[in-house]
């Protein structure tokens, strides 16, 4: 399977870069996992819905760039579907097992994402009701999907 983590912004925190590369190694052993960064454009609490819609635009074109055809797309939106890990983990292996081994999620920014990006969404994906950081939301995201390969192999981990 491979995975690529489409992350609008860099990490900077040492703690989230620690958490990253860790979770990123444990993945190896089950699925080649990229993180790719694009760059955020830059917000002021001074901007315009207008101008928050032209921003969300361009980032969402540099997202959409990079889209591989026939890759299943996961978005990170606050408005979607909850799944218990056990889900995900099944919604991984049904992709696996129905041919779809090229898995894309998408993590916004501080504004979120651009409609755009959230209408190509196979499926949009929340963590909870609440928001997290997004730098965050990368870390929780890698460890989640860590966890969905050891319960598709039947490998313990921690509850």
């Amino acid at each position: 399977m491979h995975i690529k983590i489409i992350a609008v912004g860099r990490l900077k925190e040492k703690y989230l870069l620690q958490g990253v590369s860790e979770y990123s190694k444990r993945l190896k052993k089950y699925a080649r996992v990229e993180i790719l960064e694009i760059s955020d454009e830059k917000v002021s609490e001074k901007f315009s819905p207008a101008q928050e819609e032209t921003l969300l635009k361009k980032e969402g074109e540099r997202i959409l760039k990079l889209l591989e055809p026939g890759s299943f797309l996961v978005v990170m939106a606050l408005e979607g579907k909850q799944l218990s890990s056990e889900q995900l983990a099944e919604k991984m292996e049904g992709l696996a097992l129905g041919g779809r081994s090229k898995i894309f999620f998408v993590i916004g920014g501080a504004l979120g994402l651009s409609p755009t990006v959230k209408k190509r969404a196979d499926l949009l994906l929340s963590f909870s009701p609440m928001t997290f950081p997004h730098q965050l939301t990368r870390l929780i995201l890698l460890e989640q999907l860590y966890r969905a390969f050891k319960i598709i192999k039947s490998e313990p981990y921690h509850k």
